[in-house]
C-alpha cells in the first residue's frame, strides 16, 4: 500500500505581510502559525511524516519548542529562492517511493481540518493523477485596466480557487517540479506534463494567511473549533 507523507515549505520570508519576522513565525492563539498547520498534519492517522522545508539560514525555528507535535516531524534545511524550489529539494531529502502520495501544504493556511483531509485522501486513493483541494469562485471577478479601473468583468463559471494539500505520487511531483519549476503551485507542474489533477471540494476556513487581517480571521476559525 502507498504511504501518505507531507512537505511543508516555510522558508519564504512573507514580505507581503509586512511583519518583523517571517509570518508563519506570528503569533496565533499563543503558539507560532505554522505549529497549527503542522499539527493539523502530524495528527492525521494516515501521514506518516511530515518534512518542515526551513532557510538554511532560519534562526526563528529554533527558538520554539516543537515536542508535542511529537516524532512524525522532521526539519530540513534547504528551502529555495521560490517555492518550486524548496518542495523540490524537499522531496530530494524525503525517503519515499515513487507510489507514495505526497501532501504539499502551505505553512501559512493553519485551518487546516481533520475532515479536509480525509476527503481528499479519500477522494484522490485510486485517482491515476492525484488533486488538490479547492473551492468553487464565488465572488464577482472584476478585471482591472493600467489605472485600476474595471476593464471587464469576467465569467466565473467553472472556476475555482487552487488552496492544499495538493496531493500527487512522489514519483511524478519529483518529475513534473524538475521539468517545469516556474510554477505557483504543484498542481501547475503537474497540468504541464498533460495531466488534468482532480478537484476535490475545501471550504472557504483553508484560507492562506497574507495580510493582517487574515490572521485575525483565522484565529476566529480556530477558536470556534474549540
Amino acid at each position: 500500500m502507498p504511504r501518505h507523507y507531507a512537505i511543508v515549505p516555510a522558508a519564504g520570508s512573507g514580505a507581503r505581510f509586512g511583519a518583523e519576522k517571517p509570518k508563519q513565525y506570528l503569533d496565533l492563539l499563543g503558539r507560532p502559525l505554522i505549529f497549527h498547520t503542522l499539527a493539523a498534519l502530524t495528527a492525521h492517522p494516515a501521514i506518516e511524516r511530515v518534512w518542515v522545508v526551513l532557510a538554511p539560514d532560519d534562526p526563528w525555528w529554533p527558538r520554539h519548542d516543537w515536542s508535542e507535535l511529537g516524532p512524525k516531524l522532521e526539519t530540513v534545511r534547504c528551502g529555495g529562492a521560490t517555492r518550486a524550489e524548496s518542495v523540490g529539494n524537499g522531496l530530494k531529502a524525503a525517503l519515499a517511493a515513487d507510489d507514495d502520495w505526497i501532501l504539499v501544504h502551505d505553512a501559512a493556511r493553519p485551518c487546516l481540518s481533520r475532515q479536509m483531509l480525509d476527503a481528499l485522501c479519500d477522494e484522490l486513493a485510486d485517482d491515476p493523477v492525484g488533486g488538490i483541494l479547492a473551492v468553487p469562485v464565488a465572488d464577482t471577478l472584476k478585471r482591472a485596466d493600467a489605472d485600476q479601473r474595471v476593464a471587464a468583468t469576467e465569467p466565473r463559471d467553472g472556476l475555482w480557487q487552487a488552496q492544499t494539500p495538493q496531493m500527487f505520487r512522489y514519483g511524478r511531483l519529483v518529475e513534473a517540479l524538475a521539468k517545469h519549476n516556474a510554477v505557483t503551485d504543484e498542481a501547475g507542474a503537474i497540468e504541464a506534463l498533460g495531466l488534468k489533477p482532480k478537484l476535490v471540494r475545501g471550504d472557504s476556513t483553508n484560507l492562506k494567511v497574507t495580510f493582517p487581517a487574515d490572521l485575525a480571521l483565522a484565529a476566529m476559525i480556530l477558536r470556534g473549533r474549540k
